[in-house]
């Protein structure tokens, strides 16, 4: 796959909301509203993964002086095993490194084995598990890396 990386722009939006509610069970996947206010948080970044014209993945993050949080991956279905998610990993951790960031934290289901195999192929470490973090039902680890 020729696959482009580029930020975020306005009109990804719809594109990437869609994404978001395919990749993610309801009440997991993010709402429009919620979805924004990601987008905007103070520090936030986007980047989106395209073929072509078509988006097929992106990674929203945040971060401030030395620590960053991942607040989600989506990678279409047809893109997973492409390694769109590690390009858009490896760019999101190369600029946050830049900028003075030492340690990246996020959080995944405890039942998602994939996501969780995915995250550990790329040096994150379970610190700890969030009880009922998820639909107030699934556990989340809580998995950290130092850049």
């Amino acid at each position: 796959m020729d696959i482009t990386l580029r930020p975020y722009q306005p009109e990804d939006f719809q594109a990437l909301y869609l994404i978001d509610q395919a990749c993610y069970e309801p009440g997991i996947a993010y709402g429009r509203r919620e979805l924004r206010e990601y987008l905007g948080l103070p520090g936030s970044r986007c980047w989106v993964a395209a073929l072509g014209e078509e988006i097929v993945g992106f990674l929203i993050a945040f971060w401030g002086r030395w620590r960053a949080h991942i607040i989600t991956i989506d990678v279409v279905e047809s893109a997973r095993r492409h390694h769109v998610g590690s390009a858009l990993l490896a760019e999101a951790e190369r600029e946050m490194a830049a900028t003075g960031v030492r340690v990246v934290e996020l959080e995944t289901a405890t039942n998602n084995e994939p996501a969780i195999a995915f995250w550990q192929k790329h040096g994150y470490q379970i610190v700890a598990i969030h009880p009922r973090y998820y639909l107030n039902r699934i556990d989340a680890y809580v998995m950290l890396k130092r850049l």
